[in-house]
């Protein structure tokens, strides 16, 4: 299954890649160019506009939907533990008030003669 998945994923991104590099830039330097005039038809200049950010926007949802699926493929054997249930460690005990905790001792440094 999560290989099934991964597979549409690679395919959507390919595609998504292709559909986004088809759109018109801003300028308009780059795209699928201007056809024919035409009054709004399927494949006119607007309306292949409006195809293919509509494919895009289909490619990203579904990019998104398997992305989130893999994720919880990815969970589905997870054991969720918290901090909080698992009980502190008793490395050290803490000092009682009032009484004197010795000063660790340092690296012995040889006195100058």
């Amino acid at each position: 299954m999560q290989t099934l998945l991964v597979f549409l994923e690679l395919v959507i991104a390919v595609a998504l890649i292709i559909f986004v590099l088809l759109q018109r830039s801003e300028g308009g330097a780059l795209g699928m160019g201007s056809g024919g005039g035409g009054m709004g038809g399927l494949f006119s200049p607007r309306g292949a506009a409006d195809t293919l950010t509509r494919t895009t926007a289909v490619l990203a949802g579904l990019f998104f939907i398997i992305c989130l699926a893999l994720n919880l493929l990815a969970l589905r054997g997870h054991n969720e533990t918290s901090i909080l249930d698992t009980p502190a460690t008793t490395g050290s005990a803490p000092a009682k008030p009032g009484t004197m905790v010795p000063a660790p001792i340092g690296p012995s440094v040889p006195k100058p003669q």
